[in-house]
C-alpha cells in the first residue's frame, strides 16, 4: 500500500479545467470531477482520450451518482452508525495523505546532488540508437515495387507515403500513416533493423525488405543515436528519485522514534 502512496506522491498535480460539463438539480459536475472519476474508475485510461460515446456513458454515471446520493441522503444514511465509523477511516486516510504529501513538497533536492547522480549512474541513463519511422506492409514483392515507383514520382515523399499506408499497407499501423513510432534495433526483425538504420532521415527504401510478414517499405523520420540521454531530460526524474528516497529514510527514521515513545501492544 505504502509503495502505491509513494509513487502517487511524485506525480505532479496537473491543472485541471473546472469546465461545467453536467448541472445535476443545481449541483454542477466539472470537467475535474470527471478526470477524477475515471482515473479512479479505470486505472490508466483518460478522459480526454476516450470517444464522444465513451465520455457520455462516463457522464451519465456520474449524473446516476448526484441522484443516487440525493436518494441515500434522504433514507438517512448518514445517520447509519455505520457511516460514522467509515467517515472517520476515510478522514485518517486523507490526513496521512495530505501530511506525507507535504513531507515530501518540503524536501529540497539540489542541482549538485542532481548532477553527481547523473554523472555516477552512467548506465542508468545510456539509450540504445533508434529510429522513428512508418512502413507499408504488403504480400507480395510486385505490389511493393508498384508502390515504391509511386513514391519515387511524388514530390511530398511522406504525404504520399502516409496516404499509400492507409490505402494498401496490411499492417496494425495503417491507420496510423504505417507510424511504428520510436524503436531500437532489437525490437524489430533483423531485415527491418537493418533497413531502417541504413537509411538517412526523410528517405524511404527503394527495394521492397522482406521479411517472415511479407514486404516492407520503409520511411525513416528520424533517427538518434546511441549514447548518454541528456542532463537536462532526466533532471526532473533524478530530482524525484532522490526526494522520494529522502523521504522514505525520514520516515523510517520517524517511525523508529516514534515507536520508541508509544505504547504499543501487539496480540
Amino acid at each position: 500500500m505504502y509503495k502505491i502512496l509513494f509513487i502517487n506522491l511524485l506525480l505532479t498535480l496537473s491543472v485541471v479545467s473546472a469546465d461545467i460539463v453536467a448541472t445535476v438539480d443545481g449541483k454542477n459536475i466539472t470537467q475535474n470531477d470527471v478526470e477524477r472519476f475515471v482515473s479512479k474508475s479505470i486505472p490508466g485510461a483518460k478522459y480526454s482520450l476516450m470517444n464522444s460515446k465513451q465520455k457520455r456513458k462516463v457522464i451519465d454515471q456520474l449524473i446516476e451518482r448526484e441522484l443516487y446520493i440525493k436518494v441515500a441522503k434522504k433514507e438517512g444514511v448518514e445517520q447509519d452508525p455505520q457511516f460514522a465509523v467509515e467517515l472517520e477511516k476515510v478522514k485518517e486516510n486523507l490526513i496521512l495523505d495530505i501530511w506525507m504529501k507535504n513531507r515530501l513538497m518540503d524536501i529540497d533536492i539540489s542541482e549538485d546532488d542532481i548532477k553527481k547522480y547523473y554523472e555516477e549512474h552512467d548506465s542508468k541513463f545510456y539509450q540504445s540508437a533508434s529510429a522513428s519511422a512508418r512502413h507499408i506492409l504488403v504480400s507480395t514483392e510486385s505490389e511493393a515495387k508498384e508502390l515504391i515507383k509511386k513514391l519515387e514520382y511524388s514530390s511530398n515523399k511522406e504525404e504520399k507515403f502516409i496516404e499509400l499506408a492507409k490505402k494498401h499497407s496490411t499492417g496494425p499501423s495503417a491507420k496510423n500513416g504505417g507510424n511504428l513510432g520510436w524503436f531500437s534495433k532489437d525490437q524489430m526483425v533483423p531485415e527491418f533493423s537493418a533497413a531502417t538504420f541504413a537509411l538517412k532521415p526523410k528517405n524511404f527504401t527503394h527495394v521492397p525488405v522482406q521479411t517472415h510478414f511479407g514486404y516492407h517499405i520503409i520511411y525513416l523520420t528520424d533517427k538518434k543515436s546511441a549514447g548518454k540521454v541528456e542532463f537536462s531530460k532526466v533532471k526532473e526524474t533524478i530530482s524525484n528519485s532522490l526526494k522520494l528516497k529522502k523521504f522514505q529514510k525520514g520516515l523510517k527514521q520517524l517511525s523508529k522514534k516514534l515507536k520508541k515513545s508509544a505504547n504499543i501492544s501487539v496480540k
